[in-house]
């Protein structure tokens, strides 16, 4: 529904002050709903369930409307009003939108005439009828705001030179907070997405509305520079998702394939400047995912305003060489975030047990057969562990055939050669660290796969707790790889578990 403001349905009910403070009927509630909450937790760790968020959000809508009900100190409440005035009108029209769906459903384009506007007349009259719902969205963007806040001090706090890195979408829903609050800024009748290329053959479309670029110039980029403080303001990076919208984007017309999209154009000097204006402002890395159909100058570009790239091990090939091997680690970019696997591509695991193409295949993915694909595939890993045997990194014999001798002795090993490169990042996909088999997103489908809805699993599907992910011998395992990086930045004291390298 927004970029701007985060979801509150990732609020820890229990960590906001006035929990505490319940008594009485109000506490009993709250006991019952936790109650619930633990039994939908049970259900997706001891029945395998799906993550069900639309449950989780309901419990947790309710249990905040219990705290609503224990008065605000009077530092809390100055500290309240402090977030409203920062946050102005944009925290009143994404809190408003929440009262009127709640009242008229979810797709603004749909409600009663007058409403669809958010400076109309009868909107400013239903805004002050329901000023009740106003408060109660707006406190819960303020609470998440709180919670992020406090997230991010921690990690500094715990000696971690980053911290949060934060994500923003290349888009937002159509009928959500955002594209009804700002109207002007995006295009009507408009998805963005991909054309077809190796990744996928059909193209992509994302259900999403592209910025428009003469509204953006109109207005001095006020929605992007609005967006980014709005990341911004708790992040030790920020994560551009498909960073060369900044420059492109693949307009498809409603109702039509993405094979019959064209590519707009924005103003790729202003959207940077932007950028790297709010982000030197806040003291934030930008990591750009440059991944895909990139066009000539891009990464350069960014290079020259300090974004960092995206380098995925799988991709990095010399492609001018014959048989296009594995690029060599030292041969590796410096400037850029350098990880094995991402979450819309298979998990390691699952690359090298071939079991994501057999999940391919289920779903109706691939373009020839099966056994194309399988061969496809076993040539690739089989090429990337000849290569790990080659630099030392792996023992002989852990390739047999078209088989992974030892899974998770290979994983380890794709992270050494990744701690060989010069990049100045390096990340863990947390699946990787236990061993799950399953994508948690496969582009290009809705609801062919639950994307999102999986929990993180160990190597037989069972899910694990984040406790249980902590005290992973595997994860442990993993992370002491990490204490060889050369200048010692990464080393991880025995018995302890971190959440970045960074040079």
């Amino acid at each position: 529904s927004s970029r701007r403001f985060p979801d509150p349905v990732h609020l820890r009910i229990a960590d906001v002050p006035e929990f505490g403070q319940l008594s009485g009927a109000a506490r009993q509630r709250a006991d019952e709903l936790a109650g619930m909450a633990a039994t939908l937790r049970d259900a997706v760790l001891k029945n395998g369930a799906l993550i069900d968020r639309d449950a989780v959000w309901e419990l947790k809508k309710e249990a905040l409307e219990l705290l609503r009900t224990v008065p605000l100190s009077t530092s809390r409440q100055a500290a309240y009003e402090a977030f409203r005035a920062v946050q102005g009108r944009d925290l009143e029209d994404h809190a408003t939108w929440y009262a009127l769906a709640e009242e008229h459903g979810p797709d603004w384009r749909k409600w009663p005439d007058g409403l669809r506007d958010p400076r109309s007349a009868r909107t400013e009259r239903m805004r002050r009828a329901l000023a009740d719902r106003v408060d109660f969205h707006r406190r819960a963007a303020w609470l998440t705001d709180e919670q992020l806040g406090a997230a991010q001090r921690t990690a500094r706090e715990a000696g971690m030179s980053v911290g949060l890195v934060h994500d923003l979408a290349v888009g937002v829903h159509p009928t959500g907070a955002d594209t009804w609050a700002r109207q002007d800024a995006f295009a009507a009748g408009m998805s963005v997405g991909a054309p077809p290329d190796a990744f996928n053959s059909r193209g992509q479309d994302w259900g999403l509305p592209p910025w428009r670029p003469d509204t953006l110039a109109r207005t001095g980029y006020a929605p992007f520079r609005a967006l980014l403080r709005g990341l911004l303001r708790h992040a030790g990076a920020l994560r551009i998702d498909h960073v060369m919208g900044l420059f492109r984007l693949w307009w498809i017309p409603e109702g039509r394939p993405p094979t019959e999209g064209a590519y707009v154009r924005y103003d790729a000097e202003a959207m940077l400047s932007v950028l790297a204006l709010e982000a030197a402002r806040a003291g934030t890395t930008v990591i750009g995912e440059d991944l895909g159909t990139v066009e000539n100058g891009v990464r350069e570009a960014l290079e020259g305003r300090g974004v960092l790239g995206t380098s995925v091990l799988w991709f990095e090939r010399d492609w001018t060489a014959e048989g296009q091997p594995p690029l060599p680690p030292q041969d590796w970019r410096a400037d850029c975030l350098a990880t094995v696997t991402t979450h819309d591509l298979p998990s390691t695991a699952g690359r090298l047990t071939g079991e994501h193409t057999e999940l391919r295949h289920r779903i109706g993915l691939l373009d020839g057969s099966l056994e194309e694909a399988r061969a496809a595939e076993a040539a690739e890993v089989a090429t990337w562990l000849e290569w790990l045997v080659g630099l030392g990194l792996l023992p002989e014999g852990a390739a047999t055939g078209d088989a992974v001798a030892d899974e998770e002795t290979a994983v380890a090993a794709l992270h050494r050669f990744l701690l060989r490169s010069p990049a100045r990042m390096v990340g863990v996909w947390l699946p990787d660290a236990v061993g799950d088999r399953r994508p948690q997103n496969l582009p290009g489908t809705s609801v062919e796969y639950p994307n999102w809805r999986l929990p993180v699993a160990a190597p037989d599907g069972r899910p694990v707790t984040l406790e249980e992910i902590m005290e992973s011998p595997r994860l442990r395992a993993l992370m002491r790889e990490f204490e060889a990086v050369p200048d010692g930045s990464g080393a991880v004291p025995d018995g302890e578990v971190g959440g970045e390298v960074s040079r």
